[in-house]
């Protein structure tokens, strides 16, 4: 209803304004005769009848207006049709907005077939230009358009590998003084897959004549399904997985997920693949835009049509959508940052990474509390032995002054003199902890349980200790790593990626990545980063698979050099090897991109080979080439977990600091005896050296 009401307008509009068009002479053959009505209705019909026309765009001017009558309408199939009425005068390398807004609300409206009918060839390249660049003509739709000489100048010869399919229409005049010659037109199509040469030179589909088509071929048919064994330049770039150059002694050997993807395209559309790389593609890589508009790199291949398929771990987004068609995505890619693990030796605290802070709180805990109360039991026992003694004695010189009854040391209850004072009660506690039998088994029942029963405590503790203590030693030291995004911004590190366009990624961030991008480089050569990564100020930006690339080639690059100079060089040249960090892949990613493959902008190539994609990835053989493209990086990746779970001397750097503790805090209890024995004990005035029994027995009267 729409449409329709649409026609009509435009009809009525035209039909007052350019009814003197039925005079020009350009077209008066043609309007006599009707016969180019008779071949768009015949052609139109065809479609309709195969079910291929969703909607009908006609692009005309006054001079060919005319064609479009109401016995044109009534004779074709009832197809939906948007007409555009263009001025002779009109630029359409840059329309006026009435018809800009016809051709964008025509190509949403997914109209399949254009009419193209200007007079002048000029305004019908430049439109196809214009719809080119800017995507308002879809290049993959069904086109008749008038045999033009101007629309095949080699300026345009890019526009006939996007609109491949397409009639020509060559209007044939009825020879005069011949009675058996009638009209006739030769409808012919663009050379595809044969590649356009110097010249254009079109490919005959058919002839109508008389009413009918002479051949009854089919007008549109696919050509992509079978590309003849032609040769398409295919643009690739080394990255991991997508794409992976091996060197093997003289000759290169291209691998990877992209090429594999590459190799079964080619054998179901018959097309044979010439792999090449641009020039200086170690600088320039994908390439960005130059200061003259122009594009280097592998895009700067696709913008200037170089290239037909371009290979390389191509992300699906708005930048490169604009420049080339994607295919439809094969795989998703964790994007993260490689970033450098901290250096921190934790070898020091061996003896006490066993038990956490709080366990180490409650055993110190337990020591004093069980400290005290061996010392308040033996106290008491003391006491109530020093009361049996003196009981006999107060009872049979009940009239005599009551005496003061001292102990000798030597009369004291057996084992009591081992927490007689705090001090030793606490020692002998703390041995009881570490597995130390106690010289003597102290006298009394209370103390005895007591000390049953911490034997067991201790028992557990040591166990539990020591199993803790031979995993410490035995597995791999815990790893101080940057695993979240949180984390990367509060480390402060510098991070770096290729490209202009990942900057502005992160600069135009909403959340906290938005930090990163602030402090975000550009870098060109990704093995420079991992060396910088290694120095622990860098982080750099791209795909797991790449960074895990990154960081074995590297490893393992290092580990040549050692063994190549390892004959040369003493162990102090190469210990600065060993201060470098290790690198390691963030856990969190920060997005997760789509991966496609790369067709120049327009491609009639992209809608069968998305077909065939699809069946790639639905059976698997996306994600198994994936594996064996990262198969022999997982082979030449180093099993740290096996390399330090040996026994060394580093990770018993905890027992000899323990020792040295213990060594300087001797050594200042011993210079603290000698202070006091100098400047207290030899000053007292009671001092005799000759005696110092009786002067020690003196002082604990004291």
């Amino acid at each position: 209803m729409v449409f329709s009401t649409l026609i009509k307008l435009f009809l009525f509009y035209h039909l007052l304004h350019g009814c003197d068009a039925k005079l020009s002479p350009i077209i008066k053959d043609l309007h006599e005769s009707k016969d180019l009505q008779l071949v768009l209705i015949d052609m139109l019909n065809g479609q309709a009848r195969r079910h291929d026309v969703t909607c009908v765009v006609v692009i005309c001017d006054t001079v060919y207006l005319n064609v479009f009558d109401g016995a044109m309408f009534k004779r074709i199939l009832s197809v939906p049709m948007v007409m555009i009425v263009v001025e002779e005068y009109e630029d359409l390398l840059s329309p006026n907005f009435d018809t800009l807004e016809s051709l964008r609300e025509a190509r949403m409206d997914g109209c399949n077939i254009y009419i193209i009918l200007l007079a002048n060839g000029l305004q019908v390249s430049r439109l196809l230009r214009f719809g080119d660049r800017y995507r308002i003509l879809d290049t993959r739709a069904k086109y008749v358009m008038l045999h033009d000489y101007r629309l095949f100048h080699s300026d345009l010869h890019y526009i006939w590998k996007r609109i491949v399919n397409v009639i020509f229409l060559r209007y044939h005049r009825k020879i005069t003084g011949v009675l058996k010659s009638k009209a006739w037109f030769d409808l012919s199509t663009v050379p595809f897959p044969n590649p356009i040469k110097t010249v254009f030179v079109s490919r005959r589909v058919d002839i109508w004549k008389n009413g009918r088509f002479h051949y009854n071929r089919t007008l549109f048919a696919d050509k992509t399904s079978n590309l003849n064994g032609e040769a398409l330049n295919v643009v690739y770039f080394d990255h991991a997985p997508s794409v992976v150059i091996m060197k093997m002694n003289d000759s290169s050997k291209v691998s990877g997920v992209e090429i594999e993807i590459l190799n079964t395209l080619s054998q179901q559309m018959n097309f044979k693949p010439k792999l090449y790389q641009p020039n200086n593609i170690e600088v320039h890589k994908w390439g960005q835009k130059l200061a003259n508009g122009t594009f280097s790199g592998l895009l700067g291949e696709m913008v200037n049509g170089k290239a037909d398929v371009a290979l390389g771990n191509l992300q699906y987004n708005p930048y490169h959508l604009e420049l080339t068609d994607l295919s439809i995505p094969y795989t998703s890619q964790c994007w993260t940052f490689l970033t450098p693990e901290a250096l921190t030796d934790n070898s020091w605290k061996t003896l006490i990474l066993p038990f956490k802070l709080y366990m180490w709180i409650a055993v110190l805990l337990v020591l004093l509390i069980t400290g005290i109360i061996f010392y308040g039991l033996a106290k008491y026992y003391m006491n109530l032995q020093e009361l049996k003694k003196e009981k006999p004695f107060l009872e049979s010189n009940k009239n005599i002054e009551k005496q003061e009854y001292v102990f000798e040391p030597s009369e004291k209850p057996v084992g009591l003199y081992l927490f007689g004072e705090i001090i030793n009660s606490i020692l002998y506690t703390y041995g009881m902890l570490l597995v130390v039998s106690l010289p003597k088994l102290p006298t009394g029942w209370s103390i005895r349980l007591l000390t049953g029963w911490y034997w067991l405590y201790c028992i557990l503790l040591v166990v539990s200790y020591r199993a803790s203590m031979t995993a410490i030693l035995a597995n791999p030291a815990p790893r101080v790593t940057i695993d979240t995004i949180k984390e990367l911004v509060d480390s402060k590190v510098t991070c770096g990626g290729w490209g202009v366009e990942t900057k502005k990624f992160f600069e135009k961030s909403t959340d906290e990545t938005q930090k990163i991008g602030d402090r975000f480089e550009l870098v060109d050569e990704p093995f420079e980063a991992a060396n910088k990564i290694a120095k622990g100020v860098y982080a750099y930006y791209d795909n797991k698979d790449f960074l895990k690339y990154l960081s074995v080639k590297r490893k393992n690059s290092l580990i040549n050099v050692d063994k190549a100079v390892n004959a040369t060089i003493n162990d102090t040249d190469i210990v600065s090897t060993d201060t470098e960090r290790n690198l390691h892949i963030m856990t969190d990613c920060v997005v997760n991109i789509p991966i496609s493959i790369g067709f120049h902008k327009n491609s009639p190539l992209k809608p069968l080979a998305d077909i065939y994609l699809a069946r790639i990835v639905e059976v698997g053989l996306v994600e198994k080439w994936l594996n064996d493209a990262m198969n022999p990086i997982r082979v030449q990746e180093t099993n740290e977990n096996e390399i330090k779970a040996l026994m060394n001397l580093k990770k018993l750097y905890g027992a000899f600091i323990a020792l040295a503790i213990g060594y300087i805090l001797s050594l200042i209890g011993l210079i603290g005896e000698l202070i006091h024995w100098h400047c207290v004990v030899k000053r007292d005035p009671q001092f005799d050296k000759y005696a110092l029994d009786v002067y020690y027995a003196k002082n604990k009267k004291q």
